[in-house]
């Protein structure tokens, strides 16, 4: 027998639909205000008890509650009768064009795909807890998911000490008791320090599933010393991914991509057996396509990730996908591709 609560039109559907709005604007890179607004509301909506639900349900006083306005009360109303709000219609319609200008190469790809290496939670400077991205991966369809906060040097973005990272990874394990068959691995994005050094502890680094090598400072440095930096990174043996190699930003506040020697970087990576991301955020779209085309010629693995700091984001990698599949990249060369163990086997290679 179908509960009330789960019913068409019962607090589910309501909760479910404002949960999906917040996807669907974060995946459209959104401003966050409206997507946390969204998605507040919904864990609002769910922690009501019985007979408040009821009260504000019969008596439309949604706005009453708090984090509840005009907008979400609308969507509140419209689900509770059993209804598509016209905010989610809207959203869904768009998604749907997005998707459809996907190239069949570039689906077959992002079909073949189990996980992502690459998101960030409110630990460093992600906007959703841990859980919350574990609920969207799966929801998406993932076998495995990354948690890749940042590492101490990066300040602005929170980066996680050695101690609040082991906190973290005990967390990870314990999450992994009841998660099964999904898998959530322990990672971290590691800034590139300039002398190509990685920012956090070697052997704390060793324990993890998941390394991403990124550079995140003097990103106009010289080219010979920016080759260098990057190459004494990818031969670290405890880099996994190099991450966002260029730096670049193509949408908001544009950025131009960092120069140094991809012959040499790409060659590094390929001889380590070291994946070169391919980030999937629309605002960094990195590599360019003439950086994919030498990687993919210097043999090198990839990555297809999203870069996701908020959970809708993490939908994000049909973009990345599309792109790499333009190059004629076989899927077996995508380590994102592989099953966990396989992938595990990979990271834990030295």
């Amino acid at each position: 027998m179908t509960s009330s609560r789960s019913a068409p039109g019962g607090r589910d559907a309501v909760v479910a639909a404002l949960h999906r709005i917040a996807f669907l604007l974060e995946r459209q890179q959104a401003a966050e205000y409206r997507s946390r607004a969204y998605r507040r509301a919904g864990d609002g909506v769910a922690a009501l008890d019985e007979a408040t639900y009821e009260r504000h349900l019969t008596g439309g006083t949604w706005q009453e509650l708090p984090g509840i306005g005009a907008k979400t009360a609308d969507v509140i109303t419209a689900a509770a009768r059993g209804e598509v709000p016209a905010v989610l219609a809207e959203l869904e319609r768009d998604l749907g064009d997005r998707l459809q200008a996907a190239t069949p190469a570039g689906q077959a790809l992002r079909d073949a795909v189990r996980g992502d290496l690459h998101a960030h939670t409110d630990a460093s400077d992600g906007g959703a807890p841990v859980q919350d991205m574990v609920l969207a991966a799966v929801e998406i369809g993932h076998e495995y998911l990354a948690i890749t906060d940042h590492s101490p040097r990066l300040t602005v973005a929170n980066g996680l000490s050695p101690e609040r990272l082991r906190r973290q990874v005990r967390r990870i394990a314990r999450m992994n008791e009841v998660l099964g068959p999904f898998r959530l691995l322990t990672g971290i994005e590691c800034d590139i320090h300039d002398d190509g050094s990685l920012d956090q502890e070697p052997d704390l680094l060793h324990e993890l599933d998941v390394v991403v090598a990124s550079v995140h400072s003097k990103l106009r440095m010289e080219r010979a010393a920016m080759t260098r930096r990057m190459v004494a990174a990818v031969t670290n043996p405890r880099t996994d991914v190099l991450g966002h190699c260029t730096g670049r930003r193509v949408r908001g506040r544009e950025r131009p991509q960092s120069e140094f020697d991809p012959q040499a970087v790409f060659r590094a990576c390929a001889e380590h057996g070291v994946a070169v991301e391919v980030n999937s955020r629309p605002d960094r779209q990195d590599p360019p396509d003439d950086l994919i085309e030498v990687a993919a010629a210097a043999g090198c693995l990839f990555s297809i990730d999203s870069d996701a700091h908020a959970p809708g984001q993490l939908d994000w990698l049909v973009d990345g996908c599309d792109r790499l599949a333009a190059h004629g990249v076989d899927a077996d060369r995508v380590v994102t591709t592989w099953p966990v163990e396989r992938l595990l086997e990979w990271t834990h290679r030295t």
